[in-house]
Parts: C-alpha cells; sequence; structure tokens
C-alpha cells in the first residue's frame, strides 16, 4: 500500500463515552476500511469532562489538562492499531483528530474542541490534522454537522433520494437528492436518554430501549419538549450539551411523573424531532440510513420505521458500519485538506463561501 492511501480517523461524540478511531484506506473515491478500535473513556474522566461543558463553568487551565489526556488515550489507540495490521507510522499519510468538543456556540463564532495534536502528532510522527469547526464559523457559518459532505460522497445513490440520519448524543439529518444535499441538527439524540437511565436505573444507557419501550408515552411532557424554540427554528442550525442537557430537562419535567415513562417521552422526542425535521425539509424520501450508537437501540428504531412508515436500516448495509461513519468522515476530512480540496458545506452550516477546513499539524 502506498503512504498516500492510509488515514486514520478519530471522533469523540456528544454522547461522551469514549474515542472511536477508524483505519481507512482511499483508493480515488472508494474507501476501505481495515480497522477500529473503541477506547471508552472511564466513569471518572467522563464526570469530568461533562463538568467542562456546563456553561457556568470556565476553567481553562483544566480543560488543557484533559485535552492532554484524551490525546494520549488516541496515541494508544493509534499504535495498537498500526501494531495488529503490521504498520509502521511511515505508512500513513495523517489521522484526522476531531477531539471532545466541551463548548459549541455559534452565535459567537466559536466551538472548542479538547484534544491535543501537537502531543498526538510528536508521539505517532504522523501528520495531524484538527479544528475542522472554527473556519467555518468565522464565515458565518455554524460549524456543524459537518458530516453530510462525505455522507454525500459515500452513500449518494444514482436513483434513490436517501436520508442518512446520525443518531449520537444530538441527532442530525442528511438528505441526499440528485441535485440538492440538506442536513443539520435535529435535537437531542441519546444524551437526554442516557443521562435518565444513568440517574434511575444505574446504568450508561438504556440497552435496546428495553426500558423505554415498557414505559408509557406522557403526551403532556412530550408536547412540553417540543415546544421549544429550537425545534421550530429553521436550517441552518447545530446545538450541543450547552443547550440540551440536564437543566433543560429538570425545568421542563413534572416529578409526578413515573421515570420509565420519562423515558419512553425522551425516545419519542429523539423520534418526533427526527420525523418532523424530515417532513418539513426533506421531501420525497426514498430510503432511510441510520448510523451511531443510536442505531444500536432496537424500540427506537423500531420507532422510526414506524413514525417514517418504511424501513429504516443501519448504514452498514451501503457500505459503512454505523459506528464507524463519523471517524471514517474526519478521516475524509483530513484527506480533503491535505489535498487542499473545499470540503465544507456552505449550504448546511450557512458559511458564506466554500473553504478548506482543517489544521494541520506536522508529524
Amino acid at each position: 500500500m502506498s503512504k498516500s492511501e492510509l488515514y486514520f480517523g478519530v471522533m469523540s461524540g456528544t454522547s461522551m463515552d469514549g474515542i472511536d478511531t477508524v483505519l481507512v484506506k482511499f483508493t480515488k473515491n472508494k474507501l476501505e476500511l481495515l480497522d477500529f478500535n473503541q477506547q471508552a473513556y472511564s466513569y471518572s474522566f467522563r464526570k469530568k469532562l461533562l463538568s467542562l461543558c456546563d456553561r457556568k463553568k470556565n476553567d481553562l487551565e483544566e480543560s488543557y489538562e484533559f485535552g492532554i489526556i484524551h490525546a494520549e488515550l488516541t496515541v494508544k489507540s493509534i499504535k495498537k492499531m498500526l501494531k495488529r495490521n503490521h504498520l509502521n507510522y511511515q505508512s500513513i499519510k495523517a489521522i484526522g483528530y476531531h477531539g471532545q468538543t466541551i463548548r459549541h456556540r455559534p452565535e459567537k463564532r466559536f466551538s472548542i474542541q479538547i484534544g491535543n495534536a501537537h502531543l498526538l502528532a510528536d508521539k505517532t510522527k504522523i501528520n495531524v490534522i484538527n479544528d475542522f469547526r472554527n473556519r467555518d464559523m468565522v464565515d458565518g457559518g455554524e460549524g456543524a454537522p459537518l458530516v453530510p459532505a462525505f455522507h454525500q460522497a459515500f452513500f449518494k445513490s444514482s436513483k434513490k433520494n436517501r436520508l442518512i440520519v446520525n443518531i449520537g448524543g444530538i441527532s442530525n439529518l442528511t438528505y441526499i437528492q440528485q441535485k440538492k444535499l440538506v442536513g443539520f441538527d435535529c435535537g437531542p439524540g441519546n444524551l437526554l436518554m442516557d443521562y435518565w437511565a444513568q440517574q434511575k436505573i444505574k446504568k450508561n444507557y438504556d440497552r435496546n430501549g428495553s426500558w423505554a419501550q415498557g414505559g408509557d408515552l406522557n403526551h403532556e411532557l412530550l408536547k412540553k419538549l417540543l415546544s421549544d424554540k429550537f425545534f421550530k427554528k429553521n436550517p441552518p442550525k447545530s446545538t450541543g450539551r450547552e443547550y440540551f442537557n440536564a437543566h433543560w430537562l429538570l425545568k421542563k419535567l413534572n416529578k409526578k411523573i413515573d421515570p420509565q415513562s420519562v423515558q419512553r417521552t425522551l425516545l419519542e422526542l429523539t423520534v418526533q424531532s427526527i420525523f418532523r425535521s424530515a417532513q418539513t425539509h426533506c421531501k420525497q424520501i426514498d430510503e432511510i440510513y441510520v448510523c451511531g450508537g443510536g442505531s444500536q437501540n432496537k424500540f427506537l428504531m423500531l420507532r422510526l420505521s414506524e413514525q417514517f412508515n418504511k424501513p429504516v436500516q443501519n448504514t452498514e448495509s451501503i457500505g459503512i458500519p454505523s459506528q464507524e461513519v463519523e471517524s471514517v468522515a474526519f478521516a475524509w476530512l483530513a484527506k480533503t485538506c491535505l489535498e487542499k480540496q473545499f470540503n465544507n458545506s456552505p449550504q448546511i452550516t450557512g458559511s458564506k463561501g466554500l473553504k478548506v477546513l482543517g489544521v494541520i499539524h506536522h508529524g
């Protein structure tokens, strides 16, 4: 394999459960997944990261400390995968490194991802490309979602209009028509459901949505949640934990509601925010594919299929396993950055023009 073909993609999403790393081989307009590794966060590290997302907290020094830890965890994943695939650092063109978002403020034109790209480049001796969002934001864009251009490049069908739904901590969609691309954040994906499961059943998440499935949907609560102004806002739009979080939920919650019914209602919030977004902005959907952690929630997938009244499939059926899509996307963003290709989507984020996103740190 030539050096120019191999890239690592590293993604830590808003679910804040760990670091996903892929090893990808690019050949012209095709890709091949060679390896995948998940590095889970410890309970204490995740708790501290979540505290940094609190808008009332502004500990600059601590965020840099945890950025170094994040990079060190990524170094371990990279070296493990190099060894497992009998490769050395010279075989790799670059690492696309997203880092962990702790603050996303498009209204103030900045987004903060912790993770030390300098350390990662130094320890691996591989070029690292990071900071993909801020170039778009200073030009008036939301800086998110960034993956629709990747979805279009690798998931477009010559005959079908496809809806790609990514359900991580936040849910977002990409609608790929023959001549049009639509994409934006829909609202909370897993993050509120995960928070509630952690609080009430002491589990990291509700496996398969089983707990939610046993609860009763509270229509009054669902109506109150969906009345939030974010859901009425037209794209371009993006969001994160700064907006949808425990404080947001608890302010709207009637404490008399059974906890299991709250979980059922939070799952329905995710379903309805996706469905209503698609119904309003994505006409004539032929096929629906889901990626991200939400694709593993069987009850959530069932409810989406029922709501759309059509099959809802995992993106693995069109070439990329659902858990790996975003990591692969950042490998692709790194590749396009090095090749000086435009890799933003002004029509998605609202920025003023085409840009090359990413900052290069030489290994």
